[in-house]
């Protein structure tokens, strides 16, 4: 199970990922976000029950951004970067290396739920849009729960808004582009959850699923991304890079006319394409929700 934190519902089976060229993306996509990522560690930091924080679980950390995050956030604690794909975890030591914080870092590969009891205890569990890669969401947090110590903290991120990188209507094609292509990335993301060994279907309510594995929910936070137009060029690259792979990803679930459009928007060549478009942005919310063990 791999999560890779800040993803945009990437979907595909792993033995296909060329990892040199997703792992990049991921990484860069989690430092866009990792404004969010922050704040929401440091208002965990600061919750009047949080617990003294020494060792804390990142399920799902792709290439590290977020590990890395909650070490600078957390001095006093051991983070564990959790992943299924070694490529991934070793970009994470990396990352841990270059910002310091390698003495208190480690990596842990391993397949949930397989592994769960490989995980040890934790303080802090992180599970930045990894819940949803797992079958049995409420026997997973409910894995989770029996690692937590007395006052530990379970934050889950799920769910928030889709993102937005264009106007509705870009002056090609029918308006209305990209809530098409959000329509299509949830078929996706239905047909992805189906496939899951042991899926259950779970309404998506979180605190009542802390509620129903004995954690008392902590409260729920949404983290703005507002990134306006005109775009930073790594930012502009970042958009480029992302809509190329939804366009890969999503591939028969677009109609012909939107596929053509998508076509246009990403050769370099056209005026009216991403690269050179005034109009592109990047807007996006992320939710956490918070279950702690009494």
């Amino acid at each position: 199970m791999s999560s890779h934190a800040g993803h945009g519902h990437h979907h595909t089976h792993t033995a296909d990922i060329d990892w040199d060229v997703l792992g990049p993306l991921l990484e860069q996509e989690a430092e866009l976000h990792g404004t969010q990522y922050e704040e929401a560690a440091r208002w965990i930091a600061a919750l009047p029950t949080a617990p003294e924080v020494r060792r804390i679980l990142d399920i799902g950390s792709g290439p590290g951004v977020v590990s890395c995050l909650l070490a600078e956030v957390f001095p006093e604690a051991e983070v564990v970067a959790v992943d299924a794909t070694p490529a991934l975890l070793e970009r994470a030591s990396n990352r841990a290396r270059r910002l310091g914080v390698i003495d208190r870092f480690r990596t842990l590969e391993a397949e949930l739920p397989a592994d769960f009891d490989r995980l040890g205890e934790a303080d802090l569990i992180w599970a930045g849009n990894s819940l949803h890669h797992l079958g049995d969401q409420r026997a997973a947090l409910a894995g989770f729960a029996g690692l937590l110590r007395a006052g530990g903290t379970v934050a889950l991120v799920e769910g928030g808004l889709p993102t937005r990188r264009l106007p509705r209507d870009i002056g090609i094609g029918e308006p209305g582009l990209e809530a098409r292509m959000g329509a299509a990335a949830a078929t996706r993301f239905e047909y992805m959850r189906s496939e899951l060994p042991g899926a259950k279907r779970e309404t998506e309510d979180w605190a009542a699923l802390f509620t129903a594995v004995g954690l008392v929910p902590q409260g729920t936070r949404s983290f703005l991304l507002d990134l306006p137009a005109p775009v930073s060029r790594p930012v502009r690259d970042h958009v480029v890079a992302s809509i190329t792979r939804e366009r890969e990803v999503l591939g028969d679930l677009l109609t012909a006319e939107d596929g053509a459009v998508l076509d246009r928007l990403l050769d370099p060549e056209d005026p009216e394409g991403l690269h050179h478009r005034p109009d592109v942005h990047l807007l996006a919310a992320r939710t956490v929700h918070l279950g702690r063990r009494g």
